[in-house]
């Protein structure tokens, strides 16, 4: 059978991974194809730059688009990133010229996928996307293969490996946000400009693709709720492990009566939860599904070698024929659950002066909420001093829980915006 012919457009990091495993590991791949997979074209910034691999006998395309009317291309590899501009254009003008495109762009499909599933379906190719979520975790082979006879009740996971780093880091060597993430970028875990990690974009992203995948309905971005972890302190990982937790910023979408739930925050999950035992760079997806019960698959959730193996098992089924309905199922629309409406139990801490009444004022606003609590921590006495107190509550709902934050805020011993962390059981 002859060679299926693939053109990669981006030579950064996956890029540069795709190359190497496909030469690398050629005869493992051409036996799992059925044939040879083979790279004879490529795209990218700065033709002459040195990338560690040969590109000899390659086709160069300085416009990346063009991958998709070179007749010597039989599946584009779109490795570029970006929800716009050339990444956007190259997928589209592939599915359109009828070749099979391979992405891990997570952003394009969150932002995208509606119109790119529709335009894959009518020109009848594949559009396929395993590297876009959690790296080389088969995330989305697992929900729309694995789980296809199940109804998926809730989907959760750590699916950002810089803001799990940054965390893990902080619990460990008990430092402060800040010192972590300055670390972080100088070993090359977070960008110069980290925004789109650690306020939880990334993250959201990818929940949109699960969401869609796990439930049937349209990918929808603009649905997620989306908090990141700027806001979380040495103190409450501190306490947080005093309270029997650990935080993680995870992505959770559920099935609830009154529709789904998307939603992307930091969370404390009990310490002996296997999700919160899923540290460094390292991601996790757990699925809940009516008959095969509760999965967690967890790996590394970036990086060449495991986003190159995702992108190779993606190339490797397309080559062997298997063609999988970009989302799965039949998509139907379903009521988005605002955050307003999530209901669970909090953690609630506050610096306050240490004086009489402070306590006696704050439950009483959670009372005219008719919130309970659970627990009450305050270590220590200093008089007329700034202390943390922390509240943990039975479960209870966000609205109500947001209405009793912003009375105790103004609060006059209340010295800074009290920090609300939800409680997931992970």
């Amino acid at each position: 059978m002859s060679a299926l012919r693939i053109g990669v457009a981006g030579l950064g990091t996956v890029g540069v991974g795709l190359l190497t495993l496909l030469d690398r590991n050629a005869e493992v791949v051409a036996a799992r194809a059925g044939r040879p997979v083979v790279v004879t074209a490529v795209s990218a910034r700065a033709r002459g730059r040195d990338r560690g691999i040969p590109l000899d006998g390659l086709a160069w395309h300085d416009d990346p688009v063009a991958l998709a009317a070179d007749p010597a291309v039989d599946v584009v590899v779109e490795l570029m990133g970006g929800s716009e501009g050339a990444a956007r254009a190259l997928v589209e003008a592939s599915l359109a010229a009828g070749k099979p495109v391979v992405t891990a762009n997570k952003a394009l499909l969150a932002v995208h996928g509606r119109e790119l599933a529709a335009l894959a379906e009518r020109h009848g190719v594949p559009l396929a996307f395993e590297a876009a979520v959690a790296g080389g975790i088969p995330a989305i082979k697992g929900l729309r293969e694995g789980l296809a006879a199940n109804r998926i009740e809730r989907v959760a996971g750590i699916l950002n490996g810089t803001c799990n780093y940054i965390l893990t880091v902080m619990r460990e060597e008990k430092r402060d946000f800040a010192e972590v993430l300055a670390d972080a970028q100088k070993l090359g875990y977070a960008e110069a400009d980290p925004a789109f990690d650690i306020d939880g974009i990334d993250a959201a992203h990818k929940l949109a693709i699960l969401a869609a995948l796990a439930f049937g309905r349209p990918v929808d971005f603009k649905a997620v709720h989306v908090e990141g972890i700027r806001a979380i302190s040495a103190l409450d990982i501190a306490l947080a492990e005093q309270l029997g937790y650990r935080i993680k910023l995870l992505g959770i979408a559920a099935r609830t009566p009154g529709g789904i739930s998307t939603r992307v925050h930091p969370c404390m999950v009990p310490a002996d939860a296997p999700i919160a035992r899923v540290d460094g760079v390292y991601n996790a997806v757990v699925a809940e599904a009516d008959f095969a019960g509760r999965l967690v698959m967890q790996g590394r959730g970036a990086g060449a070698g495991p986003t190159a193996s995702a992108v190779a098992a993606d190339l490797i089924d397309i080559a062997r024929g298997r063609f999988t309905p970009v989302w799965g199922a039949a998509l139907a629309p379903a009521a988005t659950v605002p955050m307003a409406q999530r209901f669970g139990a909090y953690y609630l801490r506050l610096m306050v002066l240490d004086r009489p009444g402070v306590i006696a004022d704050v439950t009483a606003i959670l009372r005219d909420q008719s919130i309970s609590l659970d627990s009450l921590l305050q270590r220590g006495r200093k008089p007329g001093e700034a202390v943390p107190v922390v509240l943990v509550t039975h479960d209870c709902e966000e609205a109500a829980m947001r209405a009793a934050i912003e009375r105790i805020a103004a609060l006059p011993a209340v010295l800074e915006q009290p920090t609300l962390i939800r409680i997931e059981q992970g």
